[in-house]
């Protein structure tokens, strides 16, 4: 029997632990044509995703854009999508200062006309400057928006664990979306346990770690030029951690190749990264981006997997332990 739809934080919904992330949709991933995104799409709803994470960035607008018109083909249906999108990334340059009270409105209404939207399910500031989690005026401008009726809640994507736990100390932040799986492990130390006791959502993002916990790369594996495992493989771009969870390309491939090696019968590694994420406590919804269907269909069937189990579970943290702590723990 598939997991059971997960409440979102304080927001009133509950949604499938396993969702959509839309940035490969946009861009920075390689080429994914327009049919080939709308497919995805639909392939992942009729899965039964639910949650669809994307942002204002992604190709300037082109992910949000096609969950437009996703949301048109599927007509009344589309009320059970819950749409969460970021906001922030667009400040130039990206400093604290530049996240005004008119900057977050004119960031949140182009949200609106770009997804076709009344209000917006979540808006989450999309790792932002440490500064900003600091600055009243910020929260603020989102509490007035929620009163407004533009957007329904809000809530915060981070890098760190510091940042996880500055943004849980605003009252009004219904969610958090933190880089989290098998090879990045920090945030199961305190940042779940308080989001549970503060009944904080969280999406695990970056769940397979760009794709090496699929196991299928090597060190020979290459990337296209407008890939971010190609460009930001050094933090050139944007925080580095974004880019295979922070773990060195070549340590990462060599762990992969021991963390593959644990997966059950008839389950892919991909698979067994994504069951270790929904077996954590506090997990709300992972969101495994996809680049076709069979992808997005493969993520959904993790919903009807039975948990790993204590002796999958140690391997898993021991493979980490060995490999890969050295690299991520300490740094965010």
């Amino acid at each position: 029997m598939p997991d059971a739809p997960r409440p979102l934080g304080r927001t009133g919904r509950s949604v499938p632990p396993i969702g959509l992330g839309c940035w490969q949709l946009g861009g920075d991933w390689g080429e994914v044509t327009e049919s080939d995104a709308l497919a995805t799409l639909h392939a992942a709803v009729a899965a039964g995703v639910r949650l669809l994470d994307t942002a204002d960035v992604y190709g300037d607008g082109r992910s949000e854009r096609l969950i437009a018109r996703l949301r048109r083909d599927l007509g009344a249906d589309a009320d059970e999508l819950f749409v969460a999108t970021k906001v922030g990334r667009r400040a130039d340059p990206h400093v604290a200062g530049e996240y005004t009270p008119q900057a977050i409105r004119a960031w949140v209404q182009r949200c609106l006309d770009n997804l076709e939207m009344d209000a917006l399910d979540l808006v989450q500031l999309h790792c932002p400057p440490p500064d900003a989690l600091e600055d009243d005026a910020v929260f603020e401008t989102l509490d007035d928006l929620q009163r407004d009726g533009s957007i329904r809640a809000y809530g915060v994507s981070v890098e760190t664990v510091g940042e996880a736990e500055r943004a849980m100390d605003r009252p009004g932040v219904v969610s958090l979306q933190i880089i989290l799986n098998a090879f990045r492990q920090k945030p199961l130390e305190s940042v779940l346990p308080r989001a549970v006791a503060s009944d904080v959502g969280i999406l695990a993002r970056v769940p397979l770690a760009s794709g090496l916990l699929s196991g299928k790369y090597g060190k020979d594996t290459t990337f296209a030029p407008d890939d971010h495992r190609n460009f930001n493989r050094h933090g050139e771009a944007f925080d580095v951690g974004e880019t295979f969870a922070g773990v060195p390309y070549e340590v990462g491939v060599e762990a992969a190749r021991e963390f593959a090696a644990l997966a059950p019968d008839g389950v892919t590694p991909a698979q067994m990264a994504l069951r270790w994420l929904l077996d954590r406590g506090g997990v709300t919804v992972a969101i495994p981006g996809a680049r076709n269907p069979e992808q997005a269909q493969a993520n959904a069937a993790v919903m009807s997997l039975s948990p790993l189990g204590a002796e999958v579970d140690a391997a898993i943290a021991d493979v980490y332990d060995r490999r890969v702590r050295e690299h991520v723990h300490g740094r965010w």
